[in-house]
């Protein structure tokens, strides 16, 4: 190799790869990663110093979607900056009003996988957020049609506040389970795995019967759940930033859906138990912040904090956030020749989890981004 062949980076320290997996170097040369010493320096190599990991990863997101529905791709590209410039270097898109297929194009932008847009019922979602579907017949062609034009994964939504039911309004779920458990067929044929916003605890009887992949939430899930999906390897993506907003969300729900109000109270007020008796049920956990909607992007250093105070060991949440997340969504491991996609941090993170919010190196498919942090 001669010098201008050379490594364009190299990375000294400690180099977290996966469970038991460490490097003192590694190098960066055409955008890929090496793990065998260079014979020869590139001519302006940079040398980054201090524990390195796998890019985080952020399973649920939504680029291309605020609190009134899409955005413009001119402010799709600031979130997925902002999700990078946090460590997050890789995106699992659970649902946007927005087509997106063009981040792939972009070398600078985190990799992402599309989820497509998200199913729901007319009046049993968010407002402009998703495909409302007029009747439960039509899930299946529409999941069809989403795992086509995505990258692997449909989102759907599973349960909803029913207005309609006025005083007694509360949680019900929006489709059913023989539609469900075609529309799960289907996507499964289609070579995509299906992944549900679910909050209350009767819509995961059915989740669990028709075979989802994997739980949005799952504020609801019982022992009893929480068992049946780690047998089952099926995963949970907690959201406690997300959940952490239930409570203001039962005050604007007072006096006029009390009961809707009191149950999204009873999960605020057990958040954190319940992701205890996740991780200890053995579920496999997803880190994710949903950003877009109502939570800013780049925050996956909260989430991950979040989960740290739930009571998950810090290592375990690193691990969740880092390596394993690569592996769930088919990304593997970082080997000799896969894409350099790798953050630096002055501390080891498995012993403060607060280290995630100060990055002192991005790299992004071997380009070194600077950091604000």
């Amino acid at each position: 190799m001669s010098a201008l062949e050379g490594p364009t980076a190299a990375i000294r320290g400690r180099i977290l790869l996966g469970d038991d997996r460490e490097a003192e170097e590694l190098w960066v040369r055409g955008g890929r990663v090496s793990l065998t010493r260079p014979s020869a320096q590139g001519t302006n190599m940079r040398v980054l110093e201090g524990w390195a990991l796998p890019g985080l990863v952020d399973v649920h997101c939504h680029i291309g979607l605020a609190a009134d529905g899409a955005v413009s791709p001119e402010e799709a590209e600031k979130q997925a900056v902002a999700d990078r410039d946090s460590g997050v270097l890789l995106i699992r898109d659970a649902g946007s009003p927005l087509d997106t297929v063009w981040v792939h194009g972009r070398t600078d932008l985190p990799h992402l996988l599309r989820a497509g847009m998200h199913l729901a019922r007319p009046k049993r979602y968010l407002r402009d957020y998703g495909l409302e579907l007029d009747s439960p017949e039509q899930l299946p062609e529409a999941v069809r049609t989403q795992a086509r034009r995505g990258d692997g994964w449909v989102k759907l939504v599973g349960d909803w506040i029913d207005r309609t039911l006025g005083a007694d309004g509360d949680l019900r779920q929006l489709w059913p389970e023989d539609v469900l458990r075609e529309a799960v067929a289907v996507a499964h044929a289609e070579a995509a795995r299906v992944t549900v916003h679910a909050f209350a605890t009767e819509t995961i009887d059915t989740l669990l019967a028709v075979g989802v992949d994997c739980i949005e939430h799952g504020t609801g899930m019982t022992a009893e759940h929480m068992a049946e999906a780690a047998r089952r390897g099926i995963a949970v993506t907690p959201t406690l930033l997300q959940v952490g907003q239930f409570e203001s969300i039962a005050a604007q729900a007072d006096g006029k859906y009390p009961v809707y109000a009191e149950r999204m109270r009873g999960m605020y007020a057990r958040r954190y138990q319940q992701v205890r008796d996740l991780y200890e049920a053995g579920v496999r956990l997803l880190v994710g912040t949903d950003a877009g909607g109502t939570i800013s992007h780049g925050r996956i250093a909260d989430e991950c904090a979040e989960l740290v105070a739930a009571g998950i060991p810090a290592a375990e949440v690193v691990a969740m956030a880092s390596w394993r997340a690569r592996d769930y969504l088919g990304f593997g491991a970082v080997v000799e020749g896969s894409s350099a996609d790798l953050v630096v941090y002055p501390a080891d993170p498995r012993e403060d989890i607060e280290v995630l919010r100060h990055p002192t190196a991005v790299v992004l498919r071997g380009v070194v981004y600077p950091t604000a942090h």
